[in-house]
């Protein structure tokens, strides 16, 4: 709408200052005439606007004007209050900030949209954790802000999942990303693309050397990057499975990660196989705490490997008791 369109022009001029004609036509889609006859109509309507010609022109707003209109419709209004999620900003320390910011946009609002904006705050709750992922130690990401928002390297002692020692890294931070409660720090080791959990950084140290991004290459696309290798990843070793039915919608909902493909159910089976993808024969240990209500199939390297951990559990209790041994 033409309306919305107005008013766009007119919050991107009072944030940006000067904004080429050929931008603001990119942003609203439209063609860079149409944006010289909605500066027409701002003009005509009262609006200090006017357009600088030449190479480095623009258009752009009287100095000092400003206009408290928030332009927001009831479903952006409504967007707002849903972001206040749980855990993010505490994380960060903007809890407060939040509180506060929201605070202004509701005193803002128009009228009309305050009473379904209260609402959204009152019947939507994101919580971004994870069910039953137990006690996580929180990582202090204040150092980690520092380095992302002074473009600054950092010098990292990580541990890795397999490892029981931290190493050493210097990286180039990107930013920070958090995914499913858990933080983590986008950066490049050496120029290519690296994740780092931050709950498993050991220690690190601000350095005074400046980061050194690759050009053009931003947190948005390293992410992306990244998140595709994870997702992408090949899991080399296919292990097929039956699963009792009774747990097989949790069992599918635990092991979404590894699942090669969905199971053929024909609703009535006792039993469902389940074909599964795995890095290696270790990973298949997660299928333990199903019992006797998940048996592998093949192949029979990961038969035998729950067969021993599970001899090996077995002869644990059969110790004559704890700290005897």
């Amino acid at each position: 709408m033409k309306s919305d369109r107005l008013l766009s022009i007119l919050l991107l001029l009072q944030t940006r200052g000067r904004v080429p004609a050929h931008e603001l036509a990119e942003r609203l889609e439209v063609s860079v005439r149409t944006v010289y006859r909605d500066v027409e109509s701002l003009s005509a309507a009262g609006v200090p606007v006017y357009a600088d010609r030449g190479r480095h022109g623009g258009i752009r707003l009287l100095a000092g004007f400003r206009t408290d209109v928030t332009g927001l419709t009831a479903d952006e209004s409504r967007a707002l209050f849903v972001l206040a999620a749980q855990g993010a900003h505490t994380a960060l320390g903007l809890d407060a900030a939040l509180g506060s910011a929201l605070r202004k946009v509701m005193a803002a609002l128009p009228a009309p949209h305050r009473p379904a904006a209260e609402a959204t705050g009152r019947r939507i709750l994101v919580d971004a954790t994870r069910w039953k992922g137990g006690p996580q130690s929180v990582a202090d990401l204040d150092v980690f802000q520092d380095a992302v928002f002074a473009d600054r390297r950092l010098r990292l002692r990580y541990r890795h999942g397999g490892d029981s020692e931290p190493r050493t890294y210097t990286v180039d931070p990107y930013g920070l990303v958090a995914k499913a409660g858990v933080w983590y720090l986008v950066a490049d080791l050496r120029a290519a693309p690296r994740l780092f959990r931050a709950d498993r950084v050991r220690s690190a140290k601000l350095l005074d050397d400046p980061v050194r991004r690759r050009p053009g290459v931003e947190l948005r696309d390293v992410w992306t990057e990244l998140r595709r290798q994870v997702e992408e990843r090949p899991g080399g070793l296919d292990v097929t499975v039956r699963v009792r039915r009774d747990r097989l919608d949790m069992f599918l909902r635990l092991n979404a990660a590894s699942l090669a493909e969905r199971p053929a159910d024909d609703g009535a089976s006792a039993w469902v196989t389940v074909r599964l993808s795995y890095g290696s024969v270790p990973e298949a240990r997660q299928l333990l705490p199903f019992g006797d209500r998940v048996e592998v199939l093949g192949p029979p390297e990961v038969r035998e490997e729950l067969r021993s951990a599970a001899a090996s559990v077995t002869a644990l209790y059969q110790e004559s008791g704890p700290g005897d041994r």
